[in-house]
């Protein structure tokens, strides 16, 4: 039953996000490693909003999406994960850093070897990327996950991922 709960709510989560889809949403892929060596694959949404009017190079990047953890033997995890984060914008306008914290809601409570012990985990995320004159980025980060010591084990990971988005 506690294995249940998380599905349902990941599932209905992602069934919200993508049925109230705004124009302004852009798609992302983004392939990566767990640091214990686990693929995986976000599918995500995201919106930019511009706060220039508080610093001429700066927006809001708020992500929502799914991170998909294929396991061995059937031991797959996924997560549904929500993050705002502030991107600043270099001198040439095109390149970008980027910095977030958020959380993700997990199927199961381990990643690989790694016990997570609650399915509620924090993500802080860090992030370089170009923007190309067609519209589209390709980036690089790093995020970790962890509960924040809200229970024991709080071993937590981090997944180093390549990422590509396409503003619609």
């Amino acid at each position: 039953m506690t294995r249940l709960l998380p599905r349902f709510a990941t599932t209905a989560a992602l069934t919200a996000c993508l049925g109230i889809l705004p124009a302004a949403a852009a798609p992302s892929l983004e392939l990566g490693t767990t640091s214990e060596d686990t693929p995986t694959l976000g599918v995500n949404l995201d919106w930019m909003h511009d706060l220039s009017h508080w610093h001429p190079a700066l927006d809001l990047r708020l992500t929502t999406g799914l991170l998909l953890l294929p396991g061995e033997n059937g031991e797959d995890n996924a997560a549904w994960k929500l993050t705002p984060a502030l991107r600043y914008h270099l001198d040439d306008g095109r390149t970008f850093l980027e910095a977030g914290l958020g959380g993700g809601l997990f199927m199961e409570t381990e990643v690989g070897d790694q016990a997570l012990s609650t399915a509620w985990q924090f993500e802080s995320r860090l992030a370089i990327g170009r923007s190309f004159a067609f519209g589209g980025e390709f980036g690089a980060s790093a995020a970790h996950y962890s509960n924040a010591r809200m229970d024991l084990p709080n071993e937590g990971f981090e997944v180093y991922a390549l990422a590509y988005r396409q503003p619609l």
